[in-house]
């Protein structure tokens, strides 16, 4: 479950509007795969494949039962191996077939935006110092999958609760914190910082430091069926904030300046996420694919576009900067706020060095998905780009 902070993700609410109900989901335009050849890909030869690999095997633990995926998963060195790089990089080339991402309208730049897992301090009983609870899943959450009527909506879960024999939606942010939702048994743990916890639910996933040292995970369980309304473009909308404010940081500040009001910002996201308890390990949180999350080389997608599990590759830059980043990444995660074609969340890893690149980061990007040779792409192909026959993308430089 990816961060939710990106400004544009949402349109902006009037102060003191009622949140509006849950609607139901919409399928995303057509977007397009366009093969390219392999010298499309700006700089991938230079990509260091030694961090790559290990999130490549991570992938593979959920990927290699997929019939595409399977020669590309047993065709990775073994562990424990020397690698040949130069024949990894060859077996790439054989294996999967490049094609850049087209949006709708047929432009090729997104935004990419980042997330990371945060760092809480908590108990797991309720006291006067930690009194802000991480809720569990809710039992009388309901999920309904509406496929089987509706297939354009494949891939899509509404959210919703009983009111005798009429399904209505859940409880809304301002309804869970005024504690009108059942869910005094379902708390993981209570943490000390309202809004902490609020920037939790945005980033999916974070570990809580206990009093004795210990920690514990939290990852994304479920969610209320509310879109994520993003509360920097609130601030921004009322005036409240400066738009180059308008980050984690500014936020926090900003709510420091201002605790009266705290609560009702916060509210104004009608959105909530419910959390379960993971192991706690060396590897990252995990991700929506199902396995752990590698810092520099996971990012959260829009399914409806990318498929997880699918290797990518990406160019963009650093936050505030001009660097390049151009590098193969793995689409293992989604989030709330990560809609379009070219979209993605790019995971920072853990901590605040992670936080404070997350959170300062709003860059233009493309993406090129890596997808197997043997499979017909999942998408209406264009053209191939440049007039270059599509054949001619199985030949690298």
């Amino acid at each position: 479950m990816a961060g939710l902070l990106a400004l544009t993700a949402c349109a902006p609410i009037p102060a003191k509007k009622p949140a509006p109900p849950p609607a139901a989901p919409t399928p995303a335009a057509t977007p397009h795969w366009q093969p390219v050849s392999w010298n499309a890909l700006p700089d991938w030869q230079q990509d260091d494949l030694a961090t790559l690999l290990p999130a490549l095997r991570k992938n593979c633990q959920a990927t290699a039962r997929q019939p595409q995926w399977q020669p590309l998963c047993s065709a990775l060195p073994a562990e424990g191996s020397v690698p040949d790089w130069a024949a990894l990089r060859q077996m790439l080339t054989e294996q999967l077939q490049p094609y850049q991402l087209i949006n709708p309208d047929n432009s090729t730049e997104g935004l990419i935006t980042g997330y990371y897992e945060p760092l809480l301090h908590g108990q797991r009983s309720r006291s006067k110092h930690y009194r802000y609870p991480v809720y569990g899943v809710p039992s009388d959450l309901l999920t309904i999958d509406l496929t089987s009527v509706y297939p354009e909506l494949k891939g899509m879960r509404l959210r919703g609760r009983l009111d005798g024999n009429k399904v209505i939606p859940y409880y809304d942010r301002a309804d869970i914190e005024a504690g009108k939702a059942p869910l005094g048994n379902k708390v993981l743990a209570w943490v000390d910082d309202p809004v902490a916890l609020f920037f939790l639910q945005v980033q999916g996933s974070g570990q809580i430091e206990l009093p004795d040292g210990s920690r514990m995970r939290v990852g994304y369980a479920d969610q209320n069926g509310y879109p994520y309304q993003s509360i920097g473009r609130i601030l921004v909308e009322r005036g409240e904030l400066p738009l180059e404010k308008a980050s984690m940081q500014g936020i926090r500040d900003w709510g420091k300046k201002h605790p009266d009001k705290l609560p009702e910002l916060l509210n104004s996201n009608p959105s909530y996420v419910f959390f379960r308890e993971l192991p706690t390990n060396g590897d990252g949180p995990i991700g929506s694919l199902g396995v752990p999350l590698t810092a520099t080389r996971s990012v959260a997608v829009d399914p409806r576009a990318i498929p997880l599990g699918t290797p990518l590759y990406l160019v963009t830059t650093w936050p505030n900067s001009n660097r390049p980043i151009e590098q193969f990444m793995l689409a293992q995660d989604t989030g709330g706020a990560i809609k379009g074609t070219v979209r993605a969340d790019f995971f920072w890893g853990f901590g605040d060095a992670a936080g404070a690149l997350a959170g300062a980061m709003r860059s233009k990007g493309q993406i090129w998905i890596l997808w197997p040779k043997n499979q017909p792409p999942l998408f209406p192909p264009l053209p191939p780009a440049n007039g270059s026959p599509a054949a001619s993308a199985a030949n690298p430089a």
